[in-house]
């Protein structure tokens, strides 16, 4: 069983509510269709309804099961707006301007949803950006208490492949914090772990990643992770984490004992923490395209309720896949 398959299995044992606020991409409604299909979750689409299921026969997509709200009519837009009023009042939210963004921007309405426990998580992305679909979560949603930083990271499986979690990896952050600092760097490697072990049920092992191996280049971008890899131990002892790495050295055994003998790290990483966003999508992309690795993601960690992100490259495969991982979150938030 493939392991995404495993994911599907897990999210089946408790069945959660996930809202698709991107009713507009044809991606959505095939993801739907899957997801009812194979049991992953209940869904809940936004925006018109005989417009929704217009498109939908259009794709020959069978949407049936799913709950569609249209924020025109549903007698809980209201409760919405009150509240999105009362969250926001601070930075000036009107209940005009709220009745305008929820009844225009569905990935708000969705995240509304979620704040009000009409659904259990959300995925959003495919036609908006990242900071789109974000936005609306770190508004009303906030961050998970004790976190001290969103991050975002991918979900990376390679077929075929030896090492990690048999191919299995987290590469973060590869899809929000553009430049951290070494603290940010360590709370990213504590939540990126902690996802790991939600995801992938095996212990993680954490890899600071630079272009220098313990000290073999000389530069601040070094400098960086060689404190963030001494903030991440301090902060957080009980993870195997060391650093810093050059990726062969994080992942390959032979190199990780030739290049740093002695780490209980090396060789054996599964969790890749990047110095920036520009390695974490590069790296990410590179393992998509050339190894043929799935990627899931960005999946975000850190606030307080689960929503995920959506790469705009996305297949209807992908969004099932996400609908998985945002519903066993979702399981998690239960415990």
């Amino acid at each position: 069983m493939g392991f995404v398959e495993l994911l599907k299995k897990r999210a089946k044992e408790s069945v959660k509510t996930i809202v698709l606020p991107e009713t507009e991409d044809m991606r959505t409604l095939e993801a739907t269709d899957k997801i009812l299909k194979e049991g992953v979750a209940k869904i809940i689409l936004i925006g018109n309804e005989e417009e929704i299921n217009k498109k939908a026969a259009e794709g020959g997509f069978d949407i049936s099961g799913a709950q569609i709200v249209d924020p025109e009519t549903s007698d809980r837009t209201q409760a919405y707006i009150d509240k999105f009023v009362e969250l926001r009042a601070k930075k000036g939210m009107t209940p005009e301007k709220a009745k305008e963004i929820l009844h225009t921007q569905y990935p708000y309405y969705g995240v509304m949803m979620v704040k009000m426990g009409d659904a259990d998580g959300m995925v959003s992305g495919a036609c908006h950006s990242t900071a789109d679909t974000l936005r609306p979560c770190l508004q009303i949603l906030k961050t998970k208490p004790g976190t001290k930083l969103v991050s975002a990271f991918f979900l990376i499986v390679v077929p075929d492949c030896e090492y990690g979690a048999n191919g299995a990896f987290v590469f973060a952050d590869s899809g929000l914090n553009q430049n951290p600092t070494p603290e940010e760097l360590s709370a990213i490697a504590a939540s990126s772990a902690e996802s790991f072990e939600l995801l992938v049920q095996e212990e993680p092992v954490v890899a600071m990643l630079s272009h220098s191996t313990k000290g073999s280049a000389k530069h601040p971008d070094v400098d960086k992770m060689v404190e963030a890899t001494r903030i991440a131990k301090e902060e957080h002892p009980e993870l195997k984490l060391d650093g810093e790495f050059q990726l062969d050295a994080a992942i390959v055994p032979s190199v990780g004992a030739s290049k740093a003998p002695g780490s209980e790290v090396a060789g054996k990483a599964n969790v890749l923490i990047f110095p920036d966003l520009d390695a974490g999508n590069i790296g990410y992309k590179l393992a998509q395209r050339l190894a043929k690795a799935e990627a899931y993601g960005p999946v975000t960690q850190g606030i307080a309720k689960p929503v995920n992100d959506l790469s705009r490259g996305c297949s209807a495969d992908d969004i099932v896949g996400v609908v998985a991982i945002t519903a066993v979150q979702c399981q998690a938030e239960d415990k």
